[in-house]
């Protein structure tokens, strides 16, 4: 069949896009930026990749007319509290204006568990999308799903930072919610069995694993398979405020994110709309079980997505594009340069490329977590985003508290943006050039363009450390030896 997947750069699409290839669909990726796919290349010439805003309806001439099935897999969690529901329901409709157009014989949506008459905010947003997908010419299958356990998954790397960093948990009465956790395997297998199966057209579905749990008992036996001992009480009085800042301090998560997670929490997500296991039969996996092949997947370095990586555009609203040509007037710089050997050359690029995450940033990383903590206590991203792979950078991907932006290892040059709370934009830049005929030298190179008065007191009160931190890193890029 002839599939369009839109969100084909997030979580679950790029999740689904090797496995709809495999079962031998001709795929059309939908994106917003080109620049943040990345195909294998066994799949590349299998795959047609467009580009298209949804919430730019001008954007959409560049999407097909004959089509067999669409994923509708968009969402904007990760926006304004106050806005994302209106720029969801607009996404939607756009959506359904171009779907309307083609010869698309079936919708599939992924959407949230969302029975309970007195939803948050997200999940109402999430039944309000599919309603507006219900009113498509096109026959929808709704799949409402509950928390989806897969590594790199925002739940998942949630309940991890809770687990692995908090022997002892203080915690809202909301970890006594129920939950019915399904594992992301299983939510792959529903979504691609169910292409062109007539018998769910126009019907919803919830989908969850075999088990119905409380979030504390997530939390418990996540330590169990951790084989860590942790201990958690509940108390009544943390109000959903205080839940989002200490979701937002203790984890990865963003304050956005965490809001919205908390606000969903009172909501209990068990599976009722049953029906699907008779037509799509599968051997669920336990809680236990997906967590246990989460961490296979981490410790094989095998992580295909993760939610960080799908915070986009940037934080400032902006593409990735408008950030690859690094200014030259009105900025301020510091550019370090460290010559070496030849040989030594693909050791050094490996180097470069391994950068962040728990390989940290060669010197001072203590200073450097301290500028993580920082930037969580103004609203920034922090440190423990971390990186998905510990190898392998792409643009698009996010390390630590940048943005890659062009991660070009065939002429050895790494550029990142930073994402963290600054008064202007900041760059960090690597290259490799050639120094003579047995010679090479890393150019390092940090450019910050200052906004107001602000933006300049701010580069100068950092100067100092810069100094440091900067000479340093470059020298130890060149002589650092993985042991």
């Amino acid at each position: 069949m002839r599939i369009l997947l839109t969100g084909a750069n997030g979580y679950i699409g790029r999740r689904l896009l090797p496995v709809l290839v495999e079962n031998g669909h001709e795929l059309i990726a939908c994106v917003r930026d080109l620049n943040t796919l990345h195909l294998p290349k066994k799949y590349a010439e299998q795959i047609t990749i467009c580009e298209a805003d949804f919430l730019k309806p001008e954007s959409l001439s560049n999407l097909p007319q004959e089509v067999d099935v669409a994923f509708y897999l968009i969402h904007s969690l990760n926006s304004n509290s106050k806005k994302f529901a209106d720029l969801e329901k607009e996404m939607a409709q756009n959506f359904v204006d171009y779907i309307d157009s083609t010869t698309a014989k079936q919708l599939i949506y992924l959407g949230g568990i969302s029975n309970a008459d007195d939803l948050s905010k997200h999940l109402k947003s999430r039944r309000q999308t599919e309603r507006i997908l219900k009113k498509s010419k096109v026959p929808l299958t709704s799949l409402r799903a509950a928390i989806i356990i897969g590594s790199g998954g925002a739940s998942f790397e949630i309940i991890r930072d809770l687990v692995e960093k908090l022997p002892i948990m203080v915690a809202p009465k909301w970890l006594n919610t129920k939950c019915q956790p399904i594992g992301i395997r299983n939510v792959i297998q529903y979504l691609t069995q169910i292409i062109g199966l007539e018998a769910a057209y126009g019907k919803t579905f919830d989908v969850g694993g075999p088990e119905i749990l409380t979030y504390k008992q997530m939390l418990i036996q996540f330590a169990q398979v951790r084989r860590i001992k942790r201990y958690i009480y509940t108390v009544p009085v943390m109000t959903p405020r205080l839940s989002s800042y200490w979701l937002y301090f203790v984890t990865a998560t963003s304050y956005r994110i965490a809001v919205n997670l908390v606000d969903s929490m009172k909501n209990e997500v068990v599976v009722k709309k049953t029906g699907l296991d008779q037509l799509v039969p599968l051997n669920l996996l336990s809680y236990k079980e997906s967590v246990s092949l989460a961490f296979k997947r981490i410790e094989q370095n095998m992580v295909v997505s993760s939610w960080t990586d799908t915070q986009l555009p940037s934080s400032k609203g902006k593409a990735l594009n408008e950030f690859v040509q690094v200014p030259q007037n009105g900025t301020f710089s510091d550019k370090k340069t460290v010559i070496f050997e030849a040989e030594n050359e693909e050791q050094i690029l490996n180097n470069i490329w391994a950068i962040g995450g728990d390989r940290g940033w060669y010197y001072g990383n203590w200073l450097w977590k301290m500028r993580g903590y920082m930037d969580k206590l103004f609203g920034g991203v922090g440190l423990r985003r971390g990186r998905r792979s510990p190898s392998d950078i792409f643009s698009g991907d996010s390390l630590d508290f940048w943005r890659v932006l062009l991660a070009d290892k065939n002429n050895k040059r790494l550029l990142l943006h930073a994402e963290m709370k600054l008064p202007g934009d900041a760059w960090l830049e690597f290259k490799l050039e050639e120094q003579g005929e047995n010679k090479r030298r890393l150019v390092q190179t940090a450019t910050f363009r200052p906004k107001g008065v602000w933006g300049r007191v701010y580069w100068f009160s950092v100067v100092p450390f810069h100094f440091f931190i900067f000479k340093n890193m470059a020298k130890n890029i060149v002589h650092y030896s993985p042991s």
